[in-house]
Formats: structure tokens, C-alpha cells, sequence
């Protein structure tokens, strides 16, 4: 079966690929006290809204009547906040690289499915010279509905000609855990904004990591074998 079957790992990016997510927060919570939002910390949005969209984030804690115009002018400012204060401090996740290596040599397809904007995953991608890795990108606008919903990893998989039962997704938020639970796909739950605790109500998790040191493709293709083989039962 696995050696006959197309398989793909569909990777969020903040947080997966680096763990960057506290310096988007830390932009977040910048921005929102220029508006009188005291009440917000870093720690809030990490756990309430983390992989959304940046309109559904402003929708979710400023005003849930926000215009898109005026919803992409602060996402803008927002991320340009972001990328000034972080520019020296992207790093990859350790181990991601090696795994990277691992799985294209397994040839499973990679994908990224990321509620990131396109100047972000430039940005970010860049940084971490891994702009030729992944033949398929999905962002928030290509797409209907951001995470929480499926949209975003579904077509993933779509672009990269693999059915959702056959990928494994790499997230580190919880709406993000849910919208590959929707999408009908098994998850890799990473530690870089909520601790192993937090993801314990999903049944789509597989293995919950800190970094990609001890993981390996062929551990996890084996693991989605046999969720995969007790369905059948």
C-alpha cells in the first residue's frame, strides 16, 4: 500500500517552518492598543485565533462590521510591523531541512497551506532559503474561508493531485488542527504556540512534536496506514 500510494505533507508556515508566531502577535497586540484594546496579550491571541486570516483576526477582536478596505490597510501595517521587528531572528525549526530532504526523497509531494499573505511567505520563505520546496502554496485569498475552515489545505491537496486521507498536515495553532480535521486529514501537532495539553480533543492528531529532529516520513506514512486500515474494519 504505502509503496503504491501518492502521499503529501501540507505544512502551515508561521510557527511550522519557523517559530516565528510570538513576533506576529507581538504586532497584533502593537497594533490593537493604538485602537484602546488593552486586554489583549500575546499569550490571548496565540491561543484564540492563531493561522487565521489577518481580517478575520481584526473581525474576531476590533469590530465584526470591519470593512475589507479598512481591514487590509491595518493587516498591511500590521505585517510590515511584523517583518521590520523580525527580519534577524527567522530561523528554521530545527530538523526541518533534514525532514524536508527526507520526505522529498521518499518522494512525497510538499505542499504549504498558510493563512500568511503572499509578501509574508516571500518574506518568510526566503529567509529560510526554501523557496523551491514546495510545489504548491495556498494563502487566504485563493480560497473562499481561511482556517478554521478546510478550504485552504483542501486545495492543497487538489494542486498537488493527492487526496485528503493521503496527507498529513504540520500545524502548530488550534484552528488550524481543526480545519485539517475538516479537511478529513491526520495532523503533526507542533509545540511552538501551544503546549502537547492543548491539542488533546482532536482525534486527527497523529504525533505532537517540538521540533523535526526525531521525526521520520516513513514513521508517519506507517501511522496513516494503519488509521487508514482500521477504518476499513
Amino acid at each position: 500500500m504505502l509503496n503504491d500510494r501518492r502521499y503529501a505533507f501540507i505544512f502551515d508556515m508561521d510557527g511550522v517552518l519557523t517559530d516565528n508566531m510570538r513576533f506576529h502577535a507581538d504586532s497584533w497586540v502593537q497594533l490593537f492598543r493604538d485602537f484602546g484594546l488593552e486586554g489583549l496579550d500575546a499569550e490571548r491571541y496565540l491561543v484564540e485565533t492563531a493561522g487565521m486570516k489577518g481580517h478575520d483576526v481584526l473581525r474576531y477582536f476590533l469590530n465584526p462590521n470591519i470593512s475589507e478596505a479598512e481591514a487590509s490597510q491595518l493587516t498591511e501595517l500590521k505585517d510590515f510591523l511584523y517583518r521590520v521587528t523580525s527580519r534577524d531572528l527567522i530561523k528554521p525549526i530545527p530538523g526541518l531541512v533534514g525532514f524536508l530532504n527526507a520526505a522529498e526523497t521518499r518522494k512525497i509531494a510538499l505542499g504549504i497551506g498558510t493563512g500568511a499573505g503572499p509578501k509574508n511567505i516571500d518574506y518568510v520563505l526566503g529567509l529560510l532559503k526554501l523557496e523551491d520546496k514546495f510545489r504548491a502554496i495556498v494563502e487566504p485569498s485563493q480560497v473562499c474561508h481561511g482556517k478554521p475552515h478546510p478550504d485552504i489545505f483542501l486545495r492543497v491537496a487538489e494542486l498537488l493531485d493527492v487526496h485528503p486521507s493521503a496527507c498529513i498536515v504540520f500545524e502548530d495553532a488550534l484552528p488550524g488542527v481543526d480545519a485539517a480535521r475538516k479537511a478529513g486529514m491526520q495532523c503533526v501537532a507542533i509545540t511552538t504556540t501551544n503546549r502537547t495539553e492543548a491539542f488533546s480533543s482532536f482525534e486527527n492528531i497523529v504525533q505532537v512534536i517540538d521540533d523535526f529532529t526525531q521525526l521520520c516520513p516513513d514513521d508517519l506514512l506507517e501511522k496513516l496506514s494503519r488509521i487508514e486500515h482500521a477504518a476499513l474494519i
